[in-house]
């Protein structure tokens, strides 16, 4: 039986906290968080659950084996690397840190103590993202062209973090996760409608040396709630739209070919079926913390693992330095 802590029981942890109670693999025996107010709710609903305002009860309690930690993105590191220094195997919210040094330097300190280091990029365990990757594996749609992803929304605007640290990081974990190829360049342009000078609309583009664009549009000033990815294939098209209740995927047999042409460019398009695969509803969310849970017994790679957190934190970073030159595309350097 694993023993888990869980620091934070803001918005993300009470998920966290009942995915990972409900699985007969683990238990939770402590959860830490500096407000009394949200401990006491945590106590409500799980009584057996020990709480505490002192992160370091967690850190030197001998039979805690792993935490999760579900902090503002300013604290991953700090708490992150004191866990593994002590010996725990960690899970850590998304965004993995602010800085690539930091995301190394955690790396190279799970190595080192041989514990299991990963991110929690929840996306890549639904059944659709799942049912995508089989697809574009499998060559269903062709060689990916295009990957154009919009998340958007009203609010929640965070006090350490742009929006596309927010928003985007979901779904540069799902192109990294879905294409193996790295990018060439990143480049990113966005605006802050606040005093902090912290972007709620971004916008970013990533260029391959396949051809393959892939485009992010981000926004926490938005009227209505999108979260619709178009991945275009060289044989298929493929709408991912989350927040359709059922329908998540729908997959097009429309295309384009063009002819040679010496005069003019001359284009054949294609429009076929619509396929609507069913999707299990299943909550990501505790496949990812069974994943979790997986490595740390087997040792086996989970599927969101520090690495591709250590991607998402590089791209992520590079978009930063991209706006701060007015959109100037920055090159992709291959580790």
């Amino acid at each position: 039986m694993i023993k888990l802590a869980i620091i934070g029981y803001g918005y993300w942890g009470p998920n966290l906290v009942r995915n990972f109670f409900n699985l007969n693999s683990c238990a939770v025996s402590v959860v830490a968080d500096t407000r009394v107010e949200r401990l006491n709710l945590l106590k409500k609903n799980y009584p057996s659950i020990k709480t505490t305002i002192d992160v370091d009860d967690i850190f030197n309690d001998k039979s805690v084996d792993a935490v999760v930690i579900a902090v503002p993105v300013s604290s991953h590191f700090k708490l992150a690397n004191k866990a593994l220094e002590k010996g725990k195997h960690v899970l850590v919210e998304k965004p993995m840190t602010f800085s690539l040094k930091n995301a190394e330097e955690l790396i190279s300190m799970a190595k080192k103590k041989k514990r299991v280091l990963m991110v929690d990029h929840t996306f890549l365990y639904t059944d659709a993202v799942q049912k995508i990757k089989l697809l574009i594996d499998k060559g269903e749609i062709g060689k990916v062209k295009y990957f154009d992803s919009t998340r958007i929304n009203l609010g929640l605007f965070q006090k350490d973090a742009n929006v596309l640290w927010d928003l985007a990081a979901h779904d540069i974990s799902i192109l990294l996760y879905l294409v193996s190829e790295k990018p060439q360049t990143v480049s990113a342009t966005g605006v802050s409608h606040t005093k902090n000078k912290i972007e709620n609309i971004a916008f970013m583009t990533l260029k391959y040396k396949s051809g393959l664009i892939a485009h992010f549009d981000c926004s926490w000033s938005s009227p209505v709630k999108v979260r619709q990815t178009l991945i275009g294939g060289s044989k298929k098209m493929i709408v991912y739209n989350d927040v359709e209740p059922t329908e998540k995927i729908k997959i097009y047999d429309s295309g384009y070919q063009l002819k040679k042409n010496k005069l003019e460019v001359l284009v054949d398009y294609r429009t076929g079926d619509i396929q609507i695969p069913k999707i299990d509803l299943k909550e990501g969310l505790s496949s990812m913390a069974s994943d979790f849970l997986s490595a740390i017994k087997t040792g086996k790679k989970p599927i969101s693992d520090s690495q591709l957190g250590l991607e998402v934190v590089k791209i992520l970073s590079l978009a930063d330095q991209s706006m701060k030159l007015n959109g100037k595309p920055i090159r992709y350097e291959k580790n």
